[in-house]
Order: structure tokens, then C-alpha cells, then sequence
């Protein structure tokens, strides 16, 4: 019994998680994968020089099922507990954005394939490519998927995945669906599909009763979103002054500053992500890879400040889109936020999707395009 499977009954024996066979059997499987690629021979070893070609990848995986139910948990077990050194984790929508640039230079350079370009440098040195909430739900990325990851599985790559759908509901009823049906065929022959559909959303279980729109903005409202963020990722309060940051990678080579975040959990000002030059893109962008943001410092919205709530409504569309949380402070009620002058009418819209997404239905929903 490898690492994965002996952490994962630990938790279980500590009461941080409840039992559950599907948990439990995809630890199993994830055990196993991680022991097969630990026995696997390392690239350029003498092993590795007498077979004479590139050792046949392990057979890789893909978890899907609702919110909350364990599925980045156990990833994250894997890919700590995997002790190779090629591996590479990654949220599915930032590797696809790299994908694209390194597209675009290929083509630049008039390359013959540069699909078989891009997936030759992006496997060089991979064994294990771990994604982190695959969803596609555009056409530029499933024309390509089929052969890129073709071409990439040529060099021994295993693949683990984590999804909300099924691999024969991704990109259901997307146009040209039939161009992307061998990628899901791909996945169904090089992956074993396992569903993490258990009783417990451990999601909402710490979200629990907590209010997802505050009124007023001030230190009542930081400490009780600061204390959502703490149950949400199970990072330590005492320790908050070393919460990560990160910076995502937007559209045109541009890059958006998260001040915190961890697992899928990200906070904003609303000066940062409304008071700034930002387009759709940018939101966009924050909107695919997070499941749950925190915004905090809402101020009261009207015609002297239209382009700030200009950039706000269109940040509430791209998390609505993509059912993304929001746990925010404000210094209105939505109804209130925005009552008088040109633009109020408008938002009554905006305000009814706040009031939706603080739905006990709409903070069950699984992130991605609705």
C-alpha cells in the first residue's frame, strides 16, 4: 500500500472525512496508478536505455461527479503523495489558454503541424499531467483536443482528470459536437472513468449557514468572509498571514494578480477587479478557474461611478455563466446597490442574478458553463 491509500484512511480514521465507497475506491485506484509510476523507469536511466523506446504510459483517470464531493481532495492526495519527478498539475482551463499560445507561435513560424509541434514540447518532459476541473465549452479548444492529447500519449503520458460531467456530456450540444466526439473516445480508451457522486458535499457542508451577500462592508463582514475562506479551504487561520497568491494568465500574454487564494478559492477588492482597466476576458478568465470567489469593499453604484459598475456587471455575468460562488461585502442590499441615474434600470438585472446566486439551488450547482 502506497502513500495515496494510507493518507486517505487516515482521514477518514480522524473524522475530517465521512466514509464513502466511491472516496474509497478511487483512492484505491489512484494508490495503484501512483505505484505504477513510481516503478516506471526514469528517463535517460540505463532501464530506460535498454528497452529502447519509451516505456508504455499507465493507464490514466478520470473523476467525475457533483460538487463538493471529494474529487480535488483526492487529486490532491495523489499528486502530493507521487513521488516522480515529471508531473505537472494544472487547472484544465490555464493549460488550454498555453496551448493556444504556443499555437499562435507555431503558426507564426509556419510550422507544417503545429498541433503535433505544441504537444511534442508540452509532453518532452511530462509523465503525469493532472488536471483540475476539465470542462470544454468552446470551439477552438475541441477542434484541437482529440490530437493534441493523441500526439502527447504517444510520449507515455498518463493523464488524471477531475470533471462535474460524465466524458460523453462534455461539450454536449456544442457546435461541430462530431469533430470532438474522438477526444471522448480517447478518454474512454487510455482512461478508467470513475463517478465520485457520494452523499456528502463537503463544499456546502462549509459553507454551511454562512451569508453569502454582507451588509455593511467594515470588519464584521471581513471577519465573517475571512472565516467562510479558512472552512472553505482548510487553511489555518493562525497562519493567515501566509495565505498563497498566484497570478492567471489572461488574454493577449497578460497576466491578473490574485492576492489570496487556495483551492479554488480566490479574494478580490472590488477596486482591484472593478476600479482597474479590465474587460471580459479578465473576468473570464477568474470566472473558469475558480469555484468560489470573495469580493470585498462593494460601494454603492450609480452614474458616478458607471464604468466601475459597468466592469461589475459583467464580472456578476461571467461567475453566473460559469456558477462560480460569490461570498461578497457590500455596502447595499443588490435591490439597493444601484437605485438612481442612468444605468439603475439596467442593473435590476444584475441584482436578480445576485439574488439567485445566493440560492440554496444555484450553491448546489457544479462549476462550469451553464
Amino acid at each position: 500500500m502506497s502513500k495515496v491509500l494510507a493518507r486517505y484512511r487516515e482521514l477518514v480514521a480522524a473524522g475530517e472525512l465521512r466514509a464513502d465507497p466511491e472516496q474509497q475506491s478511487a483512492a484505491e485506484r489512484l494508490d495503484r496508478l501512483a505505484q505504477e509510476l513510481e516503478a516506471g523507469p526514469r528517463k535517460g536511466s540505463v532501464l530506460w536505455k535498454l528497452m529502447g523506446r519509451k516505456p508504455e504510459a499507465p493507464r490514466g483517470l478520470y473523476m467525475w461527479g457533483g460538487v463538493g464531493r471529494g474529487k480535488s481532495m483526492l487529486m490532491d492526495l495523489f499528486t502530493d503523495c507521487l513521488d516522480i519527478r515529471r508531473k505537472r498539475r494544472v487547472h484544465f482551463h490555464e493549460f488550454m489558454l498555453e496551448v493556444h499560445a504556443r499555437l499562435n507561435v507555431e503558426r507564426q513560424k509556419d510550422t507544417v503541424d503545429p498541433i503535433v509541434a505544441v504537444a511534442d514540447a508540452l509532453a518532452e518532459d511530462v509523465r503525469l499531467l493532472a488536471f483540475d476541473e476539465m470542462v470544454v465549452n468552446n470551439p477552438p479548444d475541441a477542434m484541437i483536443l482529440s490530437r493534441l492529447f493523441t500526439e502527447m500519449m504517444r510520449h507515455g503520458l498518463t493523464v488524471v482528470a477531475t470533471s462535474n460531467r460524465p466524458p460523453r456530456d462534455l461539450y454536449k450540444d456544442g457546435l461541430n459536437r462530431e469533430l470532438f466526439l474522438p477526444f471522448i473516445d480517447l478518454i474512454e480508451a487510455r482512461m478508467d472513468v470513475l463517478t465520485l457522486n457520494g452523499p456528502v458535499d463537503y463544499r456546502l457542508n462549509r459553507l454551511g449557514k454562512v451569508r453569502t451577500w454582507l451588509v455593511p462592508n467594515g470588519p464584521e463582514a471581513t471577519d465573517e468572509l475571512s472565516a467562510a475562506f479558512f472552512r472553505l479551504t482548510d487553511y489555518p487561520p493562525e497562519d493567515r498571514a501566509h495565505v498563497p497568491s498566484m497570478d492567471i494568465p489572461v488574454s493577449g500574454g497578460r497576466t491578473l494578480h490574485v492576492p489570496k487564494t487556495l483551492k479554488g478559492v480566490a479574494v478580490f477588492s472590488f477596486k482591484r477587479l472593478c476600479g482597474e482597466p479590465r474587460g471580459a476576458s479578465d473576468y473570464l478568465a477568474i470566472a473558469r478557474r475558480f469555484h468560489t470567489v470573495i469580493l470585498v469593499g462593494i460601494p454603492k453604484l450609480g452614474p458616478e461611478n458607471r464604468d466601475q459598475a459597468a466592469r461589475f456587471v459583467t464580472l456578476v455575468d461571467a461567475l453566473y455563466e460559469n456558477r462560480v460562488k460569490l461570498l461578497a461585502a457590500a455596502d447595499a442590499e443588490p435591490d439597493q446597490l444601484y437605485t438612481a441615474g442612468d444605468g439603475a434600470f439596467e442593473f435590476e438585472r444584475t441584482a436578480s442574478r445576485l439574488h439567485e446566486m445566493g440560492s440554496d439551488s444555484y450553491l448546489a450547482e457544479g462549476h462550469g458553463a451553464h
